[in-house]
């Protein structure tokens, strides 16, 4: 394998690193904040809104100009689908246990630039093949281990961010001919912007008005996903540059065991045998596909 391919796997890697604990951290941010819609897109608004201050700073420093035509449109596109994806993701997980729709969301995310892959890089070889394989079935036996099944509305939410980041997945990497941070930034851009009306129509349609609690700690919460969100998204448009889209969105997608731990550790939700078996599995398919 040549030193592209390596880069390439091991920035999805940290890019799956810095997802999951960022996911996590947002889950958590929501549920002190009132685990309704509305309170994942007050956490979303903040952390983006943070994101966005120092990715045009980081921008502005660098003297990177800022992109136009398909770039900037794939950017803001990445935007749209990204912020919808994370309300619907983080209704989810305060909806029960976290590791289901972390794992099928994360199984989604994976499949559709999976399937864009072929078409932009060409068929990837039978050994990555059995790797995307080997992964997917992981990621399953992660969602399918939890003690408490998700309920049908939970899945269905989990189901629609999943396929929502599948196509931010795609149209980050086509973003990123403008490089690395302003495509990351014009996402953020497209995110705020579709949170925004979401949270407007909220206000103006909604017959309930849901209880939002933003304190300190939500705060530091929404900060803190700010950093870990900002750095992975930067190194999965690092990853996507240096060699495939479908190398780098499966890889990437592997997130969930982040998350899956971080709960079992900070909220006693206990991996059972089989989330178990498949971290191992997930770790047979990064072999498979960095090799």
């Amino acid at each position: 394998m040549n030193g592209a391919m390596h880069g390439n796997a091991l920035l999805a890697l940290l890019s799956a690193g810095f997802w999951g604990g960022g996911d996590f951290l947002g889950g958590m941010g929501v549920k002190r904040a009132g685990g309704s819609v509305s309170a994942a897109l007050r956490v979303i608004l903040i952390s983006h809104a943070v994101s966005l201050c120092v990715l045009m700073g980081f921008a502005a420093w660098e003297g990177d100009p800022f992109p136009h035509g398909a770039p900037l449109y794939w950017g803001l596109a990445a935007g749209v689908s990204a912020g919808a994806s994370l309300v619907a993701f983080y209704v989810a997980l305060n909806r029960g246990a976290m590791g289901i729709p972390a794992a099928l969301s994360g199984l989604l995310a994976a499949a559709l630039p999976a399937v864009v892959s072929i078409w932009t890089d060409g068929r990837p070889s039978a050994k990555h093949v059995c790797g995307f394989l080997i992964a997917g079935v992981a990621i399953w036996l992660i969602a399918a281990g939890g003690d408490e099944e998700g309920s049908a509305g939970t899945i269905w939410l989990a189901a629609i961010a999943g396929a929502g980041f599948g196509v931010y997945f795609i149209a980050l990497k086509f973003a990123g001919e403008a490089g690395v941070v302003w495509p990351m930034a014009n996402s953020r851009m497209g995110s705020l912007t579709i949170c925004t009306l979401i949270t407007l129509a909220l206000a103006i349609f909604s017959k309930r008005q849901e209880q939002v609690t933003i304190n300190r700690g939500v705060l530091l919460w929404a900060l803190a996903t700010a950093v870990l969100d900002t750095t992975g998204n930067l190194m999965f448009v690092a990853a996507s540059r240096a060699g495939r889209l479908d190398v780098a969105a499966v890889l990437a997608s592997l997130y969930p065991a982040l998350t899956i731990l971080l709960a079992a550790w900070t909220l006693k939700e206990r991996p059972t045998r089989r989330q178990g078996l498949g971290m191992a599995v997930a770790a047979g398919a990064v072999v498979l596909i960095t090799l």
